[in-house]
């Protein structure tokens, strides 16, 4: 296994839904389709573009958009539409096999482009985005695919995964992956474990969102809070429960 894949312990990844668990800002879509689209752009906007000097792509976890919309299959269907138009893009994390994240295609491309300026790979970093990522909703590709569909030479793969927009899934096999994300990852589990720590030390485990919402975050949360507690209640991690005080948020016990 990848080391960077094992970064995160069982206690982190996302469980399984469970029936009649309400999350704080559900969205039950009685009406039809939500506007997906619309709450990633909101959830974007908490992601701390500066903390990496705007040099990555605004990054969401899929299961962020459980916390906001109640219709966990319709999130999936709408995310899926975006994908095939190719207004979406998702990424296998490294953290968790059930963790993925979206990025706005436009964005992403973007990013790539700029980190690429200069740089002798940036001709075969253009070829890639234009041949695969615009065209191709895959998550991983193998060796064959990239050599017979997309007509890679064994040189260009090897400049991708130098670039960081390919990273290696196992022999023969790479995955889509964002440039330089690394250290996106490396906040997000201590951020989302020193959350977690706070909803757990709290009385009786459980915190009203709005009391931790106003917390001065230490030195292991450089995210937005909102932005980790959408995680941590997308992915079950903690129970999100309508009170007559406001929202409280209660410890999942693993």
């Amino acid at each position: 296994m990848n080391r960077k894949r094992a970064l995160i312990s069982d206690t982190f990844k996302v469980k399984k839904r469970r029936n009649g668990t309400e999350r704080f800002g559900a969205v039950y879509d009685k009406d039809g389709p939500a506007d997906i689209r619309s709450t990633l752009e909101y959830l974007m906007t908490l992601f701390p573009r500066k903390l990496f000097n705007d040099a990555l792509p605004q990054i969401v976890l899929k299961h962020q958009l459980y916390s906001i919309h109640n219709d966990k299959t319709l999130v999936d269907k709408e995310v899926s539409k975006l994908r095939e138009h190719g207004e979406l893009l998702m990424f296998q994390l490294g953290f968790d096999a059930e963790a993925f994240g979206l990025v706005f295609s436009s964005d992403y491309k973007a990013k790539v482009l700029a980190g690429e300026e200069g740089k002798v790979t940036r001709a075969t970093a253009e070829k890639f985005l234009e041949k695969v990522v615009s065209s191709c909703t895959d998550l991983s590709f193998s060796k064959d695919k990239m050599l017979r569909e997309f007509l890679f030479t064994d040189s260009e793969i090897t400049q991708l995964v130098k670039s960081g927009v390919l990273t290696v899934r196992d022999a023969g096999s790479w995955w889509l992956s964002i440039p330089n994300s690394g250290k996106f990852t490396k906040y997000f589990i201590k951020g989302r474990k020193a959350v977690l720590g706070m909803v757990k030390k709290s009385k009786y485990s459980e915190v009203l969102k709005a009391d931790i919402e106003e917390r001065r975050t230490t030195s292991h949360v450089k995210f937005d809070m909102k932005y980790h507690i959408h995680d941590i209640v997308g992915a079950e991690l903690v129970e999100s429960i309508p009170t007559t005080s406001g929202t409280m948020l209660r410890f999942v016990d693993s």
